[in-house]
């Protein structure tokens, strides 16, 4: 493995057992994390794993974390694709294009790759290979990969499934890493027991004394490094002292054994050290330089003039997959650097002799990185700076790199080198990677000579944190831009930046009017487009919180003082937000208009589908939400996907559209979770407890139902818990149990409680009104409608009228309850096909208790075959009931073929069924083609079909659209 000590193995024998397993199930799935401190011996199991993986004939593709490159975008995936390149070419167009893109080429006319396009990109050449030879993915020191190729790994991870495909990843114990949520089976790795230390020991150093064995057996308390390093310490400064931390005397021990060179190896030493490359010809060149070169001046009196930024970023490519071992290298010349007397690999021997590093064809390793480590901490800081200088005149041909050396060797503000790191943030996040990018941009700004220079790249990163979701980043660079002199143009930005996190649900709902006048302000200085922002934070936190009429009104009128035509889809949107039922006629008549562009622009269509939510107008929103889909999983945007999946599911449900809901939600779930988005994982999963009490499964609505709270009521984040509220109301009609539905429906209606939502407590009169009558609440019930009938005056929203016309007939007590329900039946209710069951239902049950038996049964018929169709078991078999009792059987339903498959597995299948192969299913779906193939080949035996064709006629469905 590179740059790792190979350590007889004592005390390992589960470790071992578990990982040969792994290696045996190469043809099924799998994956170990293999965790632990420095020097536990991490590496040796993985040596170990590959040994066996080669003895198995399963290729072994290498990447090693090196702590110099966390910085460098995507360096570790550059590891992972070089040996195997040739297949990237046979990628669909847009992987293609997004993996290329990452990895540093400029593809023409491809935006900036996502992570997860550049992850389908690599799960889908991974599969290929694992399809021709069982695969092992061996990660190294995860915790020190940069972090855009950690994400693509991760999310490799997770999408393991039936490929012969596994992953070891080592990871030290307490850092983060993506790598850790990612589903691997955990294989934490402690110290040795007593008599396995004593075995190793007295196997690497059989000559010790009695006291000496003993001593180092303390100091070393079961860490094999330790017990292999330091017995050559015992004449020497490293076993001396008073007792320290096991690490501070391992790189003791270490630096120790350094101070011991020629100062010609010390200072190769050094440079090796500080290169984030193994390449043995870039340490060769530096040393070079220092040795034959006074030291500079200044910290810049090395500068050049800055390369082209299109350069890919270079990393050691490694030539042999098993062993990881870099490729040829540069030669000196090619470097840059000047011609003099030769520096040969013999100024290696020393340190080779000492056991400090290993050489190998074109590479320089260190046998640990605590040896690594512990060269740069104790040396001087005028040879730190000489050495990284050295380094940036090295590497002129890789401004990215030689941007973070000469950065290294600056103490004060350089202005020049500021810029070379915002060349090097440019190219980063024209690779899609936004950690770099902020790194990069943080050091630029601790650089810069000017205050504004400062708080602008300061600025510029904090938002790319909020775009990449890490709010922790995104805080402490606002805070540190705000300690600065900002213009009131800046101090907007950091105002508004941190606004985009969870829409606001966990800030204090005085920051609505805080964020309205702010976005006036700033529409006053004529910065329409930061204004419009800043806005729309404000109104999404009318959604997800409740901050009284007077914020909502000020929304309002900074909305209306924007030079903005009233169509703009943000301002359609803002109003939608801020005030459903005032606005409701002007956002619908927009929405309507807008409706007529779907599929332009996704974003604009995710957020008009929101919006067409909170007026009630569901048809609309399910069919926006449903048309941003396609756009932004093309673009990969899977933090903007959850959000319009969720909005579909949610609008679909209501709609009784089951067949698009059940996958729409349970993706949105797992995407939600995913890409750290707690509150659209509520709503994805309150939603699929509404779908669950709705199919009459109580005990799943339940257990669902209560992980969304869990998640929501913390934060008070009201739709969600809405929405759960609901679930609850449900089930507990399905059961009978009516005085609890409407204690849980009532819930929505009051203004104190945390499921209040202004808009959505109007869209569940059907529900609320069916339980109040059964529980004997209908003057309470009453109470509600008349409430309600001022909004209902002022907007035409669909859900809310189709509700009201609803509970009129329902709790109409003469003989205008006949004409009531027949004027409900009679308005427009295309695309609504559960409410006209809903009406058909009541309307039978009505005629029935009239005694009017044969009269309901064509009632009663309708309804339970809409409830069939549409898959709502619970409603139903109350249709079969009443029916009975008119006098008429009905036969029994048999279980609908979309019951009998998981939401993933429904995904799959609607999408197989409407001709999409499997390749489109994958990038679709965001999982390998193989993956797919394998979930199809389950999915037919459980439908008894046997193809495509098959799958089209079983699963037809009773679409939203019919009568």
């Amino acid at each position: 493995m590179r740059g790792r000590t190979t350590m007889p193995l004592f005390g390992r024998e589960a470790e071992l057992e578990a990982l040969a397993g792994l290696v045996a199930g190469l043809r099924g799935r799998g994956g170990v994390l293999i965790g632990g401190e420095a020097g536990i011996g991490k590496s040796a199991l993985v040596a170990a794993v590959v040994s066996a993986a080669g003895g198995a004939g399963a290729r072994v593709l290498t990447i090693t974390g090196v702590e110099g490159e966390r910085n460098l975008a995507y360096a570790g995936l550059h590891q992972l694709v070089f040996p195997v390149r040739a297949g990237v070419d046979a990628l669909p167009a847009g992987q293609r294009d997004a993996l290329r893109g990452a990895l540093g080429d400029v593809v023409p006319d491809a935006a900036g790759p996502g992570t997860y396009l550049v992850g389908l990109a690599a799960l889908t050449l991974l599969a290929e290979i694992a399809a021709a030879q069982p695969l092992l993915v061996v990660v190294e020191d995860a915790h020190w990969l940069d972090r855009a190729s950690a994400d693509v790994l991760a999310f490799v991870a997770r999408r393991i499934e039936s490929e012969p495909l596994a992953m070891v990843v080592t990871l030290r114990d307490d850092e983060p890493s993506p790598l850790r949520e990612a589903g691997l089976a955990a294989m934490p790795v402690g110290r040795l027991s007593g008599e396995a230390a004593a075995g190793l020991l007295d196997s690497t150093a059989p000559g010790l004394t009695a006291s000496a064995r003993e001593r180092i057996l303390a100091e070393a308390d079961g860490n094999p490094l330790a017990l292999i390093e330091l017995p050559a310490t015992l004449n020497d400064s490293g076993m001396n002292g008073p007792p320290a931390p096991l690490g501070e005397r391992l790189e003791r021990a270490f630096t120790a054994r350094v101070a011991a060179l020629p100062a010609p190896a010390r200072t190769a030493l050094l440079v090796a050290a500080l290169n984030e490359s193994e390449s043995v010809a870039e340490t060769l060149a530096a040393t070079r330089l220092i040795l034959h070169a006074p030291p500079p001046a200044t910290a810049t009196a090395t500068a050049t003039a800055t390369a082209p930024a299109t350069v890919p970023v270079p990393v050691p490519v490694p030539n042999t997959e098993a062993t990881g071992a870099a490729g040829p290298a540069p030669s000196v010349e090619a470097a840059g650097a000047p011609t003099s007397p030769p520096v040969e690999l013999e100024i290696f021997a020393p340190a080779v002799e000492a056991r400090l590093i290993e050489l190998g064809p074109g590479t320089v390793r260190f046998r640990h990185p605590l040896m690594r480590s512990a060269i740069p901490a104790t040396t001087p800081l005028a040879a730190y700076r000489q050495a990284h200088l050295a380094l940036a005149e090295t590497l002129r041909d890789h401004p990215d790199r030689r941007a973070w050396h000469r950065a290294a060797a600056t103490a004060g503000a350089d202005e020049e080198v500021a810029t070379e790191l915002d060349t090097a943030a440019a190219e980063a996040r024209r690779r899609g990677a936004a950690p770099a990018a902020i790194a990069a941009l943080e050091q630029a700004a601790r650089l810069s000579e000017e205050r504004e220079a400062k708080a602008l790249r300061l600025l510029r990163a904090a938002e790319l944190a909020v775009e990449s979701g890490s709010r922790d980043t995104a805080e402490r660079l606002v805070r540190d831009a705000r300690d600065l002199d900002l213009s009131p143009r800046r101090r907007a930005t950091a105002a508004w930046l941190l606004s985009g996190f969870e829409d606001g649900v966990r800030e204090d709902v005085s920051r609505v009017p805080e964020l309205a006048g702010l976005a006036a302000s700033v529409a006053a200085e004529g910065h329409v487009e930061p204004a419009v922002r800043i806005l729309w934070g404000a109104a999404m936190r009318c959604f997800w919180s409740e901050p009284g009429q007077e914020a909502r009104r000020l929304v309002l009128r900074v909305a209306d003082g924007l030079p903005l035509p009233a169509g703009d889809p943000r301002m359609v949107a803002i109003n939608a937000y801020a005030a459903p039922f005032e606005r409701g006629a002007a956002v619908l008549g927009g929405l309507r208009e807008l409706a007529g562009a779907a599929g332009a622009d996704p974003e604009t269509d995710r957020y008009l589908g929101s919006a067409a939510m909170q007026v009630g107008a569901f048809d609309l929103a399910a069919r926006l939400s449903a048309a941003a889909a396609p756009g932004l999983r093309a673009q990969g945007r899977l933090g903007l996907l959850p959000r319009a999946l969720a909005v579909q599911a949610w609008s679909a449900t209501r709609l009784g559209d089951l067949a698009t809901a059940v996958p729409a939600a349970e993706e949105a779930a797992r995407l939600a979770k995913e890409t750290g988005q707690p509150f659209m994982y509520g709503l994805a999963t309150a939603v699929q407890a509404e779908i669950a009490a709705l199919r009459g499964e109580h005990e799943q609505a339940r257990a669902l139902a209560d992980e969304a709270e869990r998640v929501a009521l913390p934060a008070a984040a009201r739709p969600v818990l809405a929405t759960v509220q609901l679930a609850r109301g449900l089930a507990a009609m399905s059961e009978g149990r009516f005085e609890d539905a409407f204690a849980d429906l009532s819930r929505i209606l009051d203004p104190t409680d945390p499921a209040y939502q202004l808009g959505l407590r109007a869209y569940f009169l059907a529900e609320l009104t069916e339980a109040a009558l059964r529980a004997g609440r209908t003057a309470g019930m009453r109470d509600v409608l008349r409430d309600l009938e001022p909004p209902a005056a002022s907007t035409p929203s669909p859900a809310l009228h189709i509700g009201l016309r609803y509970a009129r007939a329902v709790l109409a007590t003469g003989p205008e309850a006949e004409e009531l329900f027949a004027a409900a039946l009679r308005a427009d209710l295309t695309g609504w096909p559960a409410e006209r069951a809903r009406l058909h239902l009541a309307f039978g049950e009505w005629l029935r208790r009239r005694r009017r038996a044969v009269e309901s049964r064509m009632h009663l018929r309708t309804a339970r075959e809409s409830f069939d169709a549409l898959g709502l078991a619970a409603w139903g078999e109350r249709a079969r009931r009443e029916l009975r009792g008119a006098g008429e059987s009905s036969p029994i339903r048999d279980p609908d073929a979309r019951d009998r498959l998981t939401p993933h597995e429904l995904s799959i299948a609607q999408l197989a069924a409407e001709g999409l192969t499997n390749r489109e299913i994958g990038q679709r779906l965001y999982l390998s083609h193989r993956t797919v193939g394998t979930h199809l080949h389950r999915i037919y035996p459980k439908l008894g079909v046997s193809s495509r064709a098959d799958l089209a006629r079983i699963l037809q469905t009773y679409r939203p659209d019919d009568r």
